[in-house]
């Protein structure tokens, strides 16, 4: 089943839209939560610049990207880069909800000998580049989408998260000046605006300038799709995450649970 068409028996569209919105919103407040624990139990972190993010990584990972977290050789699979490496809770969050890592390996976050470190590193499979050093991921994801259109010519998207203050950094101009000469329109960078660091506006490089009142998700999902009109629209596959207590149930499952 599609992402895009959860609508049980009796439902109609709007009342399916509402559900989902409400999935997008339970699940990036699950995501806050787990961020915050890992935080917590490392003693460590940064779970502000996670906290941030959730409701645009609750919506990507719900609707739009395609991963198969079981088998992440597979070279259809999108790839998402977080250029705010700090954000790591976030992304190990993440993980947890897609049913790649078990809560108790969360919670190792920052402990010797975990995998999850600090900042992401590719000795997790579902991690293509190490981010952290501000202005990097972004510039690794041209590299990455170019790869996708010109050499393997694949149909898999690049999602990028960028913190706010990267957007200072030159690498960071010059990776959107390049994306936009290569008509680079598999790849997707999401800007994480907190006001917690310096802002820089990214229009001159040919880039789209939407922005979206936050924490909302539906605020999140109408930026996603104005950001990515210069891009050619393609359907994800469909997607389960567990709940956040007791066992795991799909998305289905859980629409059906709410009536």
């Amino acid at each position: 089943m599609s992402r895009r068409g959860i609508n049980p028996a009796g439902v109609d569209e709007g009342s399916s839209q509402m559900i989902e919105h409400e999935q997008w919103h339970e699940l990036g407040q699950q995501l806050r939560v787990d961020s915050v624990r890992a935080a917590a139990a490392a003693e460590s972190g940064h779970p502000t610049s996670s906290m941030s993010a959730a409701d645009l990584m609750a919506v990507l990972l719900a609707k739009y990207l395609r991963y198969d977290f079981d088998r992440p050789e597979l070279a259809s699979n999108d790839h998402l880069i977080f250029s705010k490496g700090h954000a790591s809770p976030l992304l190990y969050s993440l993980y947890k909800a897609a049913g790649a890592i078990s809560n108790e390996e969360l919670l190792t976050f920052r402990k010797l000998g975990s995998r999850l470190e600090g900042h992401p590193t590719p000795e997790i499979p579902w991690v293509d580049v190490a981010t952290g050093s501000l202005g990097q991921g972004l510039p690794c994801a041209v590299g990455v989408a170019l790869s996708a259109k010109r050499l393997e010519r694949l149909s898999y998207r690049t999602w990028v998260l960028c913190g706010d203050s990267e957007m200072a950094e030159g690498s960071i101009w010059e990776a959107f000046d390049h994306a936009s000469h290569e008509t680079l329109d598999n790849l997707i960078a999401i800007i994480d605006v907190n006001r917690l660091g310096k802002e820089a506006r990214r229009c001159s490089a040919g880039t789209p300038p939407p922005t979206c009142a936050g924490p909302r998700p539906s605020a999140g999902e109408r930026s996603r799709s104005t950001a990515t009109t210069w891009r050619r629209s393609t359907a994800p596959s469909s997607r389960h995450w567990p709940a956040t207590a007791g066992r795991s149930r799909s998305w289905p499952e859980r629409s059906r649970a709410r009536g």
